[in-house]
């Protein structure tokens, strides 16, 4: 009959000795069975696979190296190929595979240094680099490597807050793999890489940290809200700016033009009136009646104005010898008398002084 579900079950569920030599009964009917799965369950609680024999001729297999005793002492180690044994002397007391092995690591606490308990696991990738110490440096060297791992992966965490840990995750591996390189150097192994799956903080920090990014979010939204205003308001301040500067650039150059042109009208006016006044001062001084046709020109300005203020407002001011027109003629005509007699001797001395 055949092993192999025996096998599977002692390998899926390892249960006491007792236990799995009942259970085997139970299959098998052989005593000859019986004895080959007790020896077997025998090998695998002990931690060690089973051994080659001693056939004098054996072949190594690739990656892997055996460790062979002989009188109970050590003698070589067997690199792959062929491979002399001495009968009854030699044995092969250890089989190492040198390939990678990857171990879980499985959930544990660890609390960190703001007394946040996290819960992690892992995944460890380990070599064997010397197979003599890992023959005789440590008895089961994957359970060490993994007590290892757990052991220094709670103290890598206790050293970090949460945030460092959750955001340094790297260097946290690197961390842990350095430790376990150091510690394990006297068993043979190297510890490639280390890497943590899955770190579960608690539910409440979990809703704290959501909480927080919330607000982080919300606060950049206003901080940008509030740029974009800002922006906004500079930019129609520095508009109306622009504008008003351009508004009154405009509106100093029309005042300049237009004082410009009413200079000019004004010297126009000025040189066409002092012409007028040379003029009529010239006909009054070269001809006779001069003075009597400038009396009534007086005359006929002072009806015209009195006849204007008449129409254009309801507020008359007439002096009191309004009806006297030859009194103001004759006034006016002494005035202008006067004026002419001080611009004679002002002529005069002028013509004196060359």
């Amino acid at each position: 009959m055949s092993l192999a579900p025996s096998l599977r079950l002692l390998a899926l569920r390892p249960a006491p000795r007792a236990l799995a030599l009942r259970a085997v009964a139970g299959v098998h009917t052989s005593r000859t069975a019986a004895s080959e799965l007790a020896e077997l369950y025998k090998t695998m609680a002990g931690g060690r696979k089973r051994l080659p024999r001693n056939t004098v001729v054996k072949f190594v297999p690739q990656q892997e190296a055996w460790v062979v005793e002989r009188m109970g002492r050590f003698s070589r180690i067997l690199d792959p190929g062929l491979a002399i044994l001495v009968p009854f002397l030699d044995r092969i007391a250890y089989t190492q595979s040198l390939k990678e092995v990857a171990v879980e690591v499985p959930t544990q606490t660890a609390i960190t240094q703001d007394n946040v308990t996290l819960e992690l696991d892992g995944v460890l990738y380990y070599r064997v680099v010397d197979p003599y110490k890992a023959a005789y440096g440590v008895a089961d060297a994957e359970f060490s490597v993994k007590q290892l791992a757990q052991t220094t992966m709670r103290a890598e965490i206790g050293q970090m807050t949460l945030d460092t840990t959750l955001a340094e995750r790297n260097t946290l591996n690197h961390n842990i793999v350095n430790a376990i390189n150091t510690a394990s150097e006297s068993w043979g192994i190297a510890c490639l890489r280390y890497e943590i799956r899955d770190i579960h903080p608690p539910a409440k920090v979990v809703e704290a940290m959501h909480s927080q990014v919330s607000a982080e979010r919300s606060k950049r939204a206003q901080i940008l809200e509030s740029e974009g205003a800002r922006q906004s308001a500079i930019n129609v301040a520095e508009g109306a700016k622009q504008s008003r500067i351009l508004a009154s650039e405009a509106e100093k150059a029309h005042q300049i033009n237009r004082a410009m042109g009413e200079a000019e009208a004004i010297r126009q006016t000025a040189a066409a009136e002092a012409q007028a006044i040379e003029r009529v001062a010239a006909a009054i001084r070269g001809s006779d009646g001069g003075e009597m046709a400038a009396g009534l020109h007086v005359a006929q300005q002072y009806v015209e104005a009195f006849g204007k203020i008449a129409k254009e407002s309801n507020t008359i001011v007439i002096p009191a010898s309004a009806n006297d027109i030859s009194g103001v003629v004759a006034q006016a005509m002494s005035v202008f008398s006067s004026v002419a007699a001080n611009q004679r001797r002002q002529a005069d001395l002028l013509n004196a002084k060359r």
